[in-house]
């Protein structure tokens, strides 16, 4: 049987030929979609799932009502089962044990108490609004004639859609410096440290105290002179460092900010955890594939993540070129759900015998991609001094 096409893969096709016309950049030109979404199962060796995720950190596990994804990654995330459960027996690490619980509850409780709990849950049947935008203005700035260089983006993101959406912009020209807490450094640099290379190639390293008010005040400096700022924090995250993204927004002209979430920035969904499969899940992507072929399952690995990371890149650089300084909301459950939606709308048929493609290789290895080149990465934190003397100049 031939390599399946990763579904939605045509959607990012789509994305990536809007980000080459907006930049004119012939290494953004020879990317694919199929290769931004299947690169990290690649690298991995991964399989095409079924019920449990690429990664292997989210599963499918059936309730009385519906069947849920619940991503269990976090090192912490087991230790929250008690809680959702109400149970002081439960073996957290028996995943049959767990199953068993969910089997005997009902799924919407299940999705409410773990998103009070922080966990990243999703159910396969989710009430999802139609219709809804994967784009949304949460703060309009002042316009401002763009610079005759490239922008200067600051990434304050972690994992994949954020750290894909500046690698991008990286590839189209653009400097981008990547700020990491030297507390709690980007979880990717251990857990996936070749794909980690793949993203963050080419880009300045700089590595804070989010404790220290030096830093703070250094970190505050380095948004002021940014461009473009990306991160995929929940509000009290930011809030915490007493950083105000939208009066960022407001007070710098064309300043524009790129808030990545799991399930939208406003409401009680600004502070619901998402994963790129919980996600996916979430928008209705493992509905379709169930539709399709009678089976459940993931789709692609993580696949809200490069859908978002793309997306976002092309959203920045856009807003970015016209001066429009603005703080955009792009949540990951909403960027799967719109490609989904356009998939169906341009050929329903085809892409359901793509899901049922996808369905019938489960336990194969993951579609062959091209394997892009590697570049030099800096080291953790290698222009942190260099960027605190200027600050401390200024």
């Amino acid at each position: 049987m031939n390599d399946p096409q990763i579904p939605l893969a045509v959607c990012a096709d789509r994305l990536l030929a809007r980000l080459a016309g907006a930049t004119g950049s012939q290494a953004i030109a020879a990317l694919d979609g199929q290769t931004l979404l299947g690169e990290r199962a690649l690298l991995a060796g991964s399989r095409i799932p079924a019920r449990i995720s690429a990664g292997g950190g989210c599963r499918l596990f059936d309730a009385l009502d519906d069947t849920l994804a619940l991503n269990l990654a976090r090192p912490d995330d087991r230790e929250s089962l008690p809680a959702l459960f109400e149970s002081d027996t439960l073996d957290v690490g028996d995943d049959e044990a767990i199953a068993a619980a969910i089997a005997a509850r009902h799924a919407g409780t299940l999705v409410a108490r773990s998103r009070l709990l922080g966990l990243a849950i999703a159910a396969e049947h989710e009430a999802f609004p139609a219709g809804i935008a994967p784009c949304i203005e949460l703060a309009r700035g002042a316009a401002a004639q763009p610079p005759p260089r490239a922008p200067r983006v600051v990434d304050l993101s972690a994992l994949w859609a954020g750290p894909l959406a500046s690698h991008l912009l990286w590839l189209a020209g653009a400097e981008v410096i990547k700020v990491e807490s030297r507390r709690r450094p980007d979880a990717m640099r251990e857990g996936d440290g070749e794909f980690y290379a793949l993203l963050n190639q080419g880009k300045q390293s700089v590595a804070l105290d989010f404790k220290d008010t030096t830093d703070l005040h250094a970190l505050r400096s380095l948004i002021a002179s940014a461009d473009i700022v990306i991160e995929a924090s929940r509000p009290r995250a930011l809030a915490q460092l007493g950083i105000d993204a939208s009066a960022f927004v407001r007070d710098t002209p064309g300043l524009v900010w790129i808030t990545i979430t799991g399930h939208g920035a406003n409401g009680a969904a600004a502070d619901w955890v998402g994963f790129g499969d919980d996600c996916g899940v979430a928008a209705g992507l493992s509905a379709a594939l169930h539709a399709a072929s009678g089976r459940t399952g993931f789709v692609g690995d993580a696949i809200a993540d490069p859908l978002t990371g793309v997306f976002a890149a092309v959203e920045a650089w856009q807003a970015w070129s016209s001066g429009c300084g603005a703080r955009l909301g792009i949540a990951m459950s909403h960027v799967v759900a719109h490609a989904l939606t356009q998939a169906r709308a341009e050929d329903a048929d085809g892409f359901a015998r793509q899901l049922r493609d996808w369905s019938a290789a489960a336990g194969q290895p993951f579609p062959e991609v091209r394997k892009r080149s590697i570049g030099p990465l800096p080291a953790f934190g290698e222009h942190t001094r260099s960027f605190l003397a200027r600050v401390a100049r200024c």
